[in-house]
């Protein structure tokens, strides 16, 4: 059993699908049932069996997962430290970064961090707050840049703060907003209770929701076509928006901020890649 298997039974394991886990895996279907074939002659067990609409893996093919799952944690641990060991500043940095602040944040950042050192690579995973604290608890990035508060057993630093506001194409009374056409749009559970639990701090009345989108930005294109107002993170406004922004206040007039935090666990700084970038990530104002 070698790494290329580990990463068969992983990517199989979360497809439970060997077409699909084939095409990820960028090899045909009769070339990875070939390799499952071989490590079950190999182990002298049965790892899958057939349902309708794919397969699922038997017990022993879990624990199989398992332990491929930890051996691929192992084999990049150690690439990383062998890569640590040289004087030179070089390797490749694992981050996860919600899909927000990567839009509109991380760019800049990454470039000018590679501007000073050209040698260190990026492995940039984005998605929802949610997705990347999973990655941070699999030890499948070395840190991880998150929005909304979430528990975390490691080292945790408060990286950006910005406002949370109301946007509207023309100008509106905030007193009157239960009457108003209202868009939602998907996000992760946390920017959804911040949202929720101003709305019900100030109005007793639920908004008058007329559509839902699957995107911010769509949300957004939508209120600058005047279909209905939003509530929207500060990050994601520019100056060219052409939009009426109106910060939000809780009815005891405390602002309500969203917060981006840094994680990571405090053993990844014994790689000079991840201790370089956060000494970076310090000095510059996000």
């Amino acid at each position: 059993m070698d790494e290329r298997d580990w990463h068969a039974l992983r990517i199989l394991y979360e497809e439970k699908n060997m077409s699909r886990a084939a095409e990820r895996l960028y090899i045909s279907q009769p070339a990875l049932t070939y390799r499952l074939k071989n490590l079950e002659k190999e182990f002298g067990i049965s790892l899958i069996f057939k349902v309708k609409g794919g397969i699922e893996f038997t017990a022993e093919g879990i624990h199989l997962v398992h332990y491929a799952d930890e051996m691929i944690k192992k084999l990049q641990i150690t690439k990383d430290y062998m890569l640590n060991m040289r004087e030179e500043i070089r390797g490749t940095l694992r981050i996860g970064v919600s899909s927000n602040f990567a839009q509109y944040k991380l760019p800049k950042i990454l470039k000018q961090f590679s501007l000073l050192y050209p040698n260190v690579q990026f492995n940039v995973n984005t998605g929802w707050s949610t997705d990347i604290m999973n990655l941070l608890n699999s030890s499948s990035v070395h840190l991880g840049i998150l929005r909304g508060n979430y528990e975390w057993y490691g080292e945790k630093t408060l990286l950006h703060r910005e406002r949370l506001c109301l946007i509207s194409k023309t100008e509106i009374n905030m007193e009157r907003l239960p009457e108003i056409p209202f868009i939602n749009y998907k996000t992760d559970s946390s920017l959804k209770a911040l949202i929720n639990g101003w709305w019900h701090d100030r109005f007793s009345d639920p908004p008058n929701v007329i559509m839902e989108t699957d995107r911010q930005e769509t949300c957004k294109e939508m209120v600058k076509h005047d279909l209905g107002i939003a509530i929207v993170p500060q990050i994601c406004l520019q100056p060219t928006d052409d939009l009426y922004t109106y910060e939000l206040f809780y009815r005891n007039d405390e602002p309500v901020f969203r917060n981006t935090w840094l994680m990571y666990d405090q053993d990844y700084l014994k790689l000079t890649t991840v201790k370089s970038f956060l000494e970076f990530l310090r000095q510059l104002t996000v």
